[in-house]
């Protein structure tokens, strides 16, 4: 009998302080890995459009304290709109890429355990570049269109989920407030600026949203 009580105070010690361990949340000095990844693809065969989009944002950031991070994230992009609606096999396709980074800073509001809210600021540049290609009486034309670079400050809010102390899902509602200034390539061309404020978002939470998944080094 001494030695079954003995085994289970064993057990019961070894059980809490693996519960100890089981720490969630980050520490200064950590490192944090994220990412998103989008892709779909559309076929409408009533107006014989296809359309396919691809979009993955991933990001690394580092510790300074216990609440706050700085880091750099990655944006590449790209989607097809192919128009194929033609009797004499005449083909329409718009093509356009994106590649872009971003500067950015995540202040942790509340440690909630596997819970962590924070508030994001990021300072981000974007370049972007659209190709057509139009085929006509089995004459195909390929067009290049100048580049568009875009400027912007955003800031989004979002949440950490712990499923393990290493391994999160994040949540997001990016671009909430923000401000914007693109300009062309093509000669002639002038900047255009966008200042917006997206707090509708909060009335369409999951069509606003971004998910994905976050690592702790």
């Amino acid at each position: 009998m001494k030695k079954i009580l003995l085994s289970l105070a064993v057990l019961a010690t070894g059980a809490a302080a693996q519960a100890q361990e089981q720490t969630f949340g980050f520490n200064q000095g950590d490192i944090l890995l994220e990412g998103s990844l989008q892709a779909n693809t559309q076929d409408d065969r009533a107006e014989t459009i296809k359309r396919s989009n691809f979009n993955f944002t991933p990001k690394a950031g580092y510790f300074v304290t216990d609440k706050f991070a700085v880091g750099l994230g990655l944006n590449i992009g790209a989607s097809n709109v192919e128009d194929y609606n033609d009797v004499n096999g005449n083909y329409e396709e718009e093509r356009f890429s994106t590649v872009g980074f971003e500067i950015f800073g995540r202040y942790y509001i509340a440690d909630m355990k596997r819970f962590q809210p924070y508030a994001e600021l990021g300072i981000g540049y974007d370049s972007s570049k659209r190709e057509t290609i139009t085929v006509t009486d089995d004459v195909t034309v390929n067009r290049e269109l100048p580049k568009y670079n875009d400027f912007g400050v955003n800031a989004t809010l979002g949440f950490n989920y712990f499923v393990t102390p290493k391994i999160a899902v994040n949540f997001a509602l990016s671009n909430l407030i923000g401000f914007n200034s693109g300009k062309s390539d093509a000669p002639n061309s002038k900047a255009t600026t966008d200042f917006y404020a997206n707090i509708n978002n909060f009335n369409n939470f999951f069509d606003a949203a971004t998910f994905g998944l976050t690592f702790k080094l």
